[in-house]
């Protein structure tokens, strides 16, 4: 185990706050504003619930749950919703987790195919968990899982190394237009924490390949990625689904910047094209028309976020103010802040 340990470390050092013990971390989130985030997502069994989406729980969610309760310093909120994320999802022969957990249905689980995003961010986070505090029995189940995902989901395809968004349904033998991607999935910052868990070039692979794609992912008048790409073929919308920038996509930037990818022309791209007078939207690829134009300061902080990366620009006093409302951009919000706070304190 001792190797493994002193690779993640190393891998951590760059973007990890570097503590010793739970005791000395330093916060990356105010305990105020998780203390908010708390109560407003997370229930007493450990789940995190997406109040935007009948209140079902997801291995996202809780993925996004364990991370920012690392970022604010919290191992018992974080063990919490792992037990939850070990026990009603960790259900798969293969050590990734099911995807879906319906609190209106029992079984809780009818669809026992994964998301790697989620696998990934629980990884990534009890990866970053047990290297600050001393959890060898954490670095072993994310050690586990991502080999898993390796085995899984990393792929390679005409040449390219790609993430398969689950592990059934999305390959060439799957669909006919396979493989179909979806582009918010690749999660840059945990890709380095990966190659220390489970060894293989395919990681820097699957992130430089994950960028590449991105620059070819030009759909329509304002140039943007679809949510689900399919690459038999030059990329381009896949079938079955709408063709349109939503909120899945509207975290890439993000991620990218979250992970150390500060290419403002790809930055500058994105962001122009997410926005209808400087707010973010979902976007109808085909027209170029908004579909919905989001306010939340959840999703306006990712260009927040993206001005302060590209122009240095100070975030707006709204994007300061933690009030969670929905979920995912409550979550996209604390990302943010917690980026910004560790990375780019000037802009505060």
């Amino acid at each position: 185990m001792r190797w493994w340990c002193v690779l993640l470390l190393a891998a951590t050092a760059a973007f990890a706050p570097a503590s010793p013990s739970a005791a000395a971390q330093q916060a990356m989130i105010n305990a105020d504003a998780w203390s908010a985030y708390k109560a407003k997502f997370l229930d007493a069994s450990g789940r995190i619930v997406d109040n935007g989406n009948g209140n079902i729980s997801h291995s996202e969610g809780q993925g996004y749950g364990m991370l920012l309760a690392y970022l604010s310093a919290s191992p018992a909120d974080f063990e919490q919703i792992w037990y939850f994320t070990r026990t009603e999802l960790l259900l798969r022969d293969d050590g990734l987790a099911v995807w879906k957990w319906d609190p209106n249905i029992k079984p809780h689980v009818t669809d026992t195919n994964n998301a790697s995003d989620g696998d990934m961010l629980i990884a990534y986070a009890l990866a970053l968990a047990g290297t600050a505090w001393k959890r060898n029995d954490y670095i072993l189940a994310a050690s586990r899982m991502a080999q898993a995902l390796l085995a899984e989901a990393v792929v390679r395809s005409a040449g390219r190394t790609l993430l398969m968004p689950g592990s059934e349904g999305f390959g060439a033998a799957d669909r006919d237009d396979g493989p179909v991607v979806n582009p918010s999935y690749w999660i840059y910052e945990a890709m380095p924490v990966m190659a220390a868990l489970a060894p293989s070039d395919a990681w820097k692979e699957l992130s430089d390949d994950g960028v590449a794609l991105l620059k070819t992912m030009q759909f329509g008048p304002r140039k943007l990625p679809a949510e689900w790409v399919s690459l038999s073929g030059a990329p381009r919308p896949a079938e079955g689904f709408d063709a349109e920038f939503a909120y899945n996509a509207l975290r890439i930037p993000l991620y990218l910047a979250r992970g150390g990818i500060t290419d403002k022309a790809l930055l500058n791209r994105l962001r122009t094209g997410m926005s209808q007078n400087g707010v973010p939207a979902t976007i109808d690829l085909t027209t170029g028309r908004p579909k919905t134009v989001l306010l939340d300061p959840g999703y306006k902080i990712v260009n927040d976020v993206v001005a302060c990366v590209v122009d240095g620009t100070r975030l707006p006093v709204s994007a300061l103010q933690f009030a969670p409302t929905l979920y995912y951009p409550s979550t996209l919000q604390l990302l943010g802040l917690a980026y910004i706070g560790e990375k780019h304190p000037e802009c505060l």
